[in-house]
């Protein structure tokens, strides 16, 4: 390796490993997520389609919880209620050609809510009998009327809740704790028109380390070839 390859080297590699270390802050903001209950347990599964996408069983439970959460899919605030579907539709008898979907509504805390919000809802639950291909989005318009969408289809408000707003950012050290999940966090979920995952970007630090090492490999083979041909 000639001189300038080695001083390459030299500048590269020590910019490489400072890039891959520096932590990425991420963002906070204030929305709707969306649970999809994962068991008899009564615990919670994040929902990686959108509402007016995702077409529940019989017998299953949405979930959805308003909190300032980090953009993240799986990282979001989960709803604090336990998805029962026996306890919250036992009350609701089965009908022919129809199904049952639960629905828990944790509207968050004051905290979530922010200073210019009113006071959040306490926590509520619902037993929808739809038409056995309904999707969460017409789920949630028969229990939790009226809701507020905004152009892109973004679901902002459930109940009337928050009067306004919708997804926006906050600081990040107002955003809530995540639950702690190993997951990859992905976008939120509760666009009307897509599915969930794409709008998460790829991480900044290891695109940059990829152009580093893709700018090595390629001064190292244009080398090579200027000693095969010179």
């Amino acid at each position: 390796m000639r001189r300038w390859a080695r001083g390459l080297v030299a500048v590269l590699v020590p910019l490489l490993l400072l890039v891959a270390a520096a932590p990425a802050e991420a963002a906070g903001y204030r929305y709707w997520s969306f649970w999809r209950g994962s068991g008899t347990d009564g615990g919670w599964a994040y929902q990686q389609a959108g509402p007016a996408i995702a077409v529940p069983p019989d017998g299953t439970v949405d979930g959805w919880r308003f909190a300032v959460s980090p953009d993240g899919g799986r990282q979001a605030t989960k709803p604090r209620a336990e998805a029962r579907f026996d306890v919250i539709c036992a009350a609701t008898p089965p009908q022919e050609g129809r199904k049952r979907v639960a629905v828990v509504l944790d509207f968050g805390t004051a905290e979530d809510a922010g200073s210019s919000a009113a006071a959040p809802p306490g926590q509520r639950t619902a037993c929808a009998s739809v038409a056995p291909r309904a999707t969460s989005a017409e789920v949630l318009a028969v229990v939790a009327p009226p809701l507020r969408y905004d152009s892109n289809g973004l679901l902002c408000a459930i109940a009337g809740y928050p009067r306004a707003g919708c997804g926006e950012q906050v600081e990040a050290g107002a955003a809530a704790q995540p639950n702690g999940s190993p997951e990859p966090a992905e976008h939120r979920s509760n666009a009307v028109g897509k599915a969930a995952g794409s709008g998460a970007g790829p991480d900044v630090g290891l695109v940059t380390g990829g152009a580093l090492i893709a700018a090595l490999a390629a001064g190292a083979v244009w080398q090579t070839r200027r000693r095969r041909n010179p």
